[in-house]
């Protein structure tokens, strides 16, 4: 029994889990070695609903709540985390376009989002700065109707493949910081928009890599929140985001664990199953503890979003906690397996896949000072 999922929503989880068994779970290593994001499995999630669903109807979404969203994400995860970045890009860009846009502008992209016709990706980390996002440098100057967007944007996830892009740049001077920060909605086939692709370690089918505008106009109906405001306002969203992105590390870290529970049971060593070793179970069940109760966390997370209720640090505590422990997880499981465990294949490429998620939208240690902001107040934790 668990306190926040009912029963409407245990059926969408086995409907989600069924279809990524069949679909997605099959092409998993393939789109990694081949480093394809396959569009046809992005048209047949959005067919069955599942890209956004929390999104009201009139912007293509089921007017469900995020927790429904956390439930199918985590099911496609367990099949294939690139593949689940599409869940997570719809969901995060999603509000922010429905929350931020003017909705004769944001309507079209967001019905084509929902039917998994277009991907968006968020861009906001800069060559000089990762932790310190509002520190940026890509200039957003106004002229006339049009904005004049000039600078990089780097280490975006589906850089290369995103239809359209979330930017962030500098509209205000330098010393006013996340207060001189606008939004715009960006589509990548404009004039001056160049992309490249990083050779990363894992996450490899939805990649990431850099976006360069020069002299790239943008009409200021496609901005995203007041101007000066973008990052105070739209920023606020990426407390969903850090909570499914708990919930997408730890659906790996499941799998990984009932696949090692399932081996050790049945592989013998000195007459025994392995799982007879305390030196082998007992790690096993540790992990499995703390699995548990992280995704206990994230889903505590969504339920206040749900509510309409405070909920950073808890999305800040996922956002640090799970993509730890499950590498851990995961590292412990590709040990439990030997020497075939360590050889290319699922094991060692879930390994290679969360472990970006311990670097990218947010480190450890930002998570850990927006807790403790949240906790202490942010004038008794200042910058």
């Amino acid at each position: 029994m668990n306190p926040y999922l009912d029963d409407d929503l245990v059926s969408l989880a086995d409907h989600a889990r069924r279809y990524a068994t069949d679909r997605v779970a099959p092409g998993f290593q393939e789109r990694d070695n081949t480093r394809v994001l396959d569009r046809r499995l992005m048209r047949e999630m959005g067919e069955m609903g599942f890209i956004a669903p929390e999104l009201p109807e009139e912007y293509g979404g089921q007017g469900l709540g995020v927790l429904a969203a956390g439930v199918i994400h985590e099911e496609i995860a367990r099949a294939d985390l690139s593949i689940s970045y599409i869940n997570l890009l719809a969901s995060l860009n999603g509000q922010i376009l429905s929350q931020h846009g003017e909705p004769e502008i944001v309507q079209p992209w967001l019905t084509r989002l929902t039917r998994g016709e277009a991907l968006l990706a968020i861009a906001l980390t800069e060559p000089r700065g990762g932790s310190d996002a509002a520190n940026l440098r890509l200039r957003i100057e106004r002229d006339g109707d049009t904005y004049i967007l000039n600078g990089e944007k780097t280490s975006i996830s589906a850089a290369d493949q995103a239809d359209a892009a979330v930017v962030f740049g500098r509209t205000g001077s330098v010393e006013s910081a996340a207060h001189g920060v606008t939004a715009l909605l960006v589509p990548m086939d404009l004039p001056g928009v160049t992309r490249n692709r990083f050779d990363c370690h894992g996450q490899r089918a939805i990649g990431r890599g850099s976006i360069f505008f020069e002299n790239v106009r943008v009409p200021v109906s496609h901005r995203l929140g007041d101007e000066n405001k973008g990052f105070v306002q739209v920023m606020q969203g990426f407390d969903y985001s850090r909570a499914l992105i708990g919930l997408q590390v730890l659906a790996v870290a499941r799998v990984a664990l009932e696949e090692t529970w399932a081996y050790v049971a049945e592989r013998q060593a000195f007459g025994k199953p392995l799982s007879a070793f305390q030196g082998v179970s007992h790690p096993l069940a540790d992990y499995d503890t703390q699995v548990e109760a992280a995704r206990l966390l994230c889903l505590q997370a969504l339920w206040l979003k749900d509510k309409d209720l405070p909920h950073s640090a808890e999305a800040a505590m996922c956002k640090w906690w799970a993509p730890k422990l499950a590498y851990d997880v995961v590292h412990q499981c590709l040990l439990m397996h030997g020497h075939g465990g360590y050889d290319r294949g699922v094991m060692e490429q879930r390994l290679r896949d969360v472990l970006g998620f311990q670097i990218g939208d947010g480190t450890a240690q930002i998570m850990k000072t927006i807790i403790a902001r949240t906790r202490a107040g942010r004038g008794a934790v200042p910058a």
